[in-house]
Order: structure tokens, then sequence, then C-alpha cells
């Protein structure tokens, strides 16, 4: 019986450690289905734990913010305080700023989520993926409903932070490791933007703000101890608290005078003191409408920006270095049209639909303003000449405003699909493209060509 129990032992071992090989041997480090959540970390993650001092076995916790479309990974050290490892640029989010409620609404579940092992799926159609838990509790008491919310590849969303393969790859590593080590559960905070004093002064007249603040309450608690926040659901409220207290007893302990709750309080002060000098000093209140999501600017103008076709993507796994991959990014256009900030009074009691045509007026009514009509010329002998060639309108920038190429922190293939008329801002890539490999967000590079048969994404 031991003899056997120890056979197995070394034949698990081995094929585990052949998986590791291949991963540093593969192509761009992409593994077939079957081995793929086997990955090893990247080497530069490798690099930055080791000069932190970090163990790869350590707990992580997750933090994504929406509107700065960044998914941040923290480590906890020997002592159980967490620190900062890695920012990666989110490819595609859904929605608007706001929380879950319904089953295909679009929208990004926000709150505070656990993440288990059972939660992983190594063999994800988005390469590889794993459930965030929405609905929570706090969510199942106010009555939203919805499923198979998660963080995967291919940079495609319907209600999902959605990155790039190399990215989920370490991301999903990462996680891994932190379970070998023995956690049990990622905290994942899931934000609508970083709970600084100017985006609350900005969107202090947001219908959405009471429950923001409840979350500003569990961000404040981490920020200023950078341990995993204790999260409780009360009667439709979170509640936080902090320390080996059991969470569920926190919605009957009183408001506590313990030296984080007081910092805690003190820094929820300042930046409302912040917030109302912001306000006397003319930041007006604002509703920040999307046509649907965005993505963080280093992939502005590259081929996780303008490649449309299916809400799905498939990634093949092992793949000769002659041949590319190619994503296709759900609703290029709406990333095309990117956000436009409305006065909140004007946008108080409109529903999506009418959100997103108010936004398409503004825009418009930008560009008008931006580019005023010619004035016409003085009557003269009509001349027969030849047609003269229309060049393009320069690319504009997601606020409407022509701008240079915006600076990124990832390239990659511009896209090649066949201009229309109607897609200007297509056809502005379509020139500028290049050919070739490409980097992604953490520097390294990637080859981005022709894509597999498309699968049939999960419901979400």
């Amino acid at each position: 019986m031991r003899r056997s129990v120890l056979v197995r032992t070394v034949v698990t071992a081995g094929a585990l450690s052949g998986a590791l090989v291949l991963a540093g041997c593969n192509d761009d480090a992409y593994l077939p289905r079957n081995s793929r959540h086997y990955v090893a970390l990247s080497p530069e993650i490798q690099s930055k734990m080791s000069e932190m001092g970090l163990s790869k076995t350590s707990p992580i916790l997750i933090r994504a913010f929406k509107k700065e479309s960044e998914l941040e990974v923290w480590k906890a050290d020997n002592s159980g305080e967490y620190k900062l490892l890695h920012t990666y640029p989110i490819c595609r989010w859904s929605g608007q700023l706001g929380p879950k409620k319904v089953e295909g609404d679009r929208q990004v579940p926000e709150g505070f989520y656990s993440i288990t092992p059972a939660m992983m799926n190594p063999n994800s159609s988005f390469y590889l993926s794993f459930n965030i838990g929405y609905p929570n509790n706090f969510d199942r008491q106010l009555g939203r409903n919805g499923s198979h919310i998660m963080v995967h590849g291919a940079c495609s969303s319907r209600g999902c932070f959605s990155m790039t393969d190399r990215q989920i790859a370490d991301i999903y590593a990462l996680a891994r490791e932190s379970f070998s080590g023995g956690q049990q559960a990622i905290q994942m905070q899931s934000l609508p933007f970083r709970f600084t004093p100017s985006n609350l002064a900005k969107y202090r007249a947001d219908e959405n703000l009471p429950f923001w603040k409840n979350l500003k309450e569990g961000a404040d608690h981490f920020e200023v101890t950078k341990r995993e926040v204790k999260v409780a659901a009360c009667s439709g409220r979170y509640r936080f608290g902090a320390g080996a207290a059991d969470s569920e007893a926190l919605c009957s302990t009183p408001a506590a005078d313990d030296p984080v709750s007081v910092a805690v309080r003190q820094k929820a002060q300042n930046d409302e003191q912040q917030v109302a000098e912001l306000t006397r000093a003319g930041h007006k209140a604002l509703k920040r409408i999307y046509k649907d999501g965005d993505q963080h600017p280093s992939f502005k103008n590259t081929v996780y920006a303008s490649v449309g076709g299916s809400e799905n993507v498939s990634r093949t796994g092992s793949v000769p270095q002659s041949t590319s991959r190619i994503a296709e990014v759900s609703q290029p256009e709406a990333l095309d049209f990117g956000h436009v900030d409305v006065a909140a009074e004007r946008a108080r009691g409109l529903n999506r639909a009418q959100l997103i045509a108010m936004a398409q007026r503004t825009r418009a009514e930008q560009e008008a303003a931006l580019n005023p009509p010619s004035p016409a010329p003085a009557a003269t002998t009509a001349i027969a000449t030849a047609p003269r060639a229309v060049s393009p309108a320069p690319a504009r920038s997601s606020a409407g405003i022509q701008s240079p190429q915006q600076s990124v922190q990832a390239t990659a293939l511009v896209s090649q699909r066949k201009a229309t008329t109607d897609q200007p801002a297509f056809y502005q890539r379509w020139l500028g493209s290049l050919s070739g490999l490409t980097a992604n967000a953490t520097g390294a590079t990637e080859t981005v060509g022709t894509p597999a048969n498309l699968p049939t994404p999960p419901r979400r």
C-alpha cells in the first residue's frame, strides 16, 4: 500500500514538473488546455517577490477599480501585512459605474467578494478564469442576482473583469500558489473608482453615492491597516472590522474606539473635509456615462481596442512560433466612444438607454464646438476641377477632444479589419497598423494573430 502511494506521488510530481518545464519552453508561455493552469509565475513577478522579501505561497488580496481600469494584486509578508505586488491594466470591463443588480445587465459587480479554490477554472473558454463569488450575502439580501462573474482572459466582457491571456496566467498562478500555501479564501475588493477626495467630489450627486460610501468604509480599513478586512452583510449594509473576530459578529458589535477604528474614522473625516473644500472651489457634480464599459488607456489604439466580432474569444493552447493569435474585443465601438461626464442634475432619473443617448448628444455638441463650420466662400465663377481626396478625421481622445496619441504601457498589433465609412476611428488604426511581435502590459512580447473557433460564452 505504501509502495503504491509512493509511486503515485512520484508520477504526479513528475507530471507537474514536466508541465512547469514546458511552461518555460513553450512559445509565449502558453500551454495546452489540460495543463495551462500549471504555468509558472512570470520572471518579473518572481523577481519582484524576491526583492520585496515575499514568499510565493503567502496569501494574496485583489483590488479592482473600474473607472481607472486597474487590478491590483497585494501579497502578505511574514507579519501578515499586505504589500502591493503588481498593478495590472484591465483589458475590458462592461457596463457603467455602479453595482450589478440583475442577470444580463452587463454590470461588473461592486463589493467585497471571496474567492475559494473551488472557484478556479483551469478549463475556461477564456484561457483561464476564476469566479469572484457574486452574488454574496450582501447582494442576496438586496435581491440581486446573476451568475458566472469572472476574472478571465480574452479581453471580452459581459459583466466580468477581462484581462489578456498572459495577465490572467500570472494572476491565476499567484492564486494557485497562495492556495497551495494554505490560504483558504482570497478577498477581492471590487470598487467603482479609487476613493480619492477628487472622485468623491466629482460624483457626489450620483445615485450610487450612499452605497459607494459604504464600500469606502471597507476600503479605508484596508488602507489604514494594510490587512485583510473582516466583512459582514447586515440588513443590506456592509459592516467592516479588523482582527481575528468572527466577521458575522460585526452586525451586533457597536462602533469601537480601538486605534484602528479611530484611525479609519479620522481618515473619513479628512476626506470629507477635502470634498467640501473642492465643492466650495467650484468642482461640478457629474455623472459619468459609458456606452458599455471601458479599458485601461494602455490598450487604446491597439488590437485590444479595435477588433470586433463575437462576444467571446477562443485561444489555442500550444501555438507554433509561425502562428499567431488575434483578440476579438467585445463592442469595440463602445471603447471608441469612451466616456462622457455630464452634469449630474441632467442625468437624474434617466434609464440606461436615455443616459447613453444623452452622452451621444453631449459628445456631438463637444465636437461641434471644437470644429465649427467654415464660413461659406464668396460666390465665384464655377471652375471644373477633379475631385479632391478627403483625409479621414484625426482620432480623438475618450473625452472627444483632439489630442496626441496617448502614451501607452502596453502595445499590440493595430487592427487590420477593413474600414468602413461609419467607423473612421478604425480606419485611422488601419492606416497606422504595425506588424510583428507585440508587448503586453508587463512589457513581455506576445504574438497576436488568427482566432480559433469561437466557443459559446457562459451566461452572465
